[in-house]
């Protein structure tokens, strides 16, 4: 059995989606090769960025999978990373809402993939 579950994020730029993505999460990669990045999450997590696998992906295809960046702190702190990732000029999906599971937000990577950020279970 795996001890690490990497959660693969394909990018038309590793190294461009690399710095997007150490802005939002305020962190730096853990692993670099010009076509592979990863951020180390905590125990057993890791989100990779992988370019080439795919010849210019577009934002304007809709996609079926996210990622989720699950917070602790409830709705205020969902709503702060929310206006503080609108003044960085992010791309939003769709505002804050309740799911019923509680306060969230859906927002795109330059390259079209959805991150969604809720509240830990």
């Amino acid at each position: 059995m795996t001890t690490s579950v990497v959660s693969i994020v394909y990018v038309n730029d590793a190294p461009a989606a690399a710095r997007f993505y150490g802005d939002l999460l305020g962190m730096r990669p853990s692993f670099e090769t010009p076509g592979y990045i990863t951020f180390d999450l905590g125990p057993g997590a890791d989100l990779g960025l992988w370019s080439g696998q795919f010849e210019d992906l577009s934002p304007d295809v809709p996609r079926t999978g996210e990622v989720c960046l699950a917070v602790d702190g409830g709705p205020d702190e969902i709503d702060a990373i929310f206006e503080q990732w609108k003044s960085k000029g992010v791309t939003i999906l769709r505002e804050p809402h309740d799911a019923g599971f509680g306060l969230t937000f859906v927002a795109a990577d330059p390259d079209g993939n959805r991150i969604r950020v809720a509240p830990k279970d």
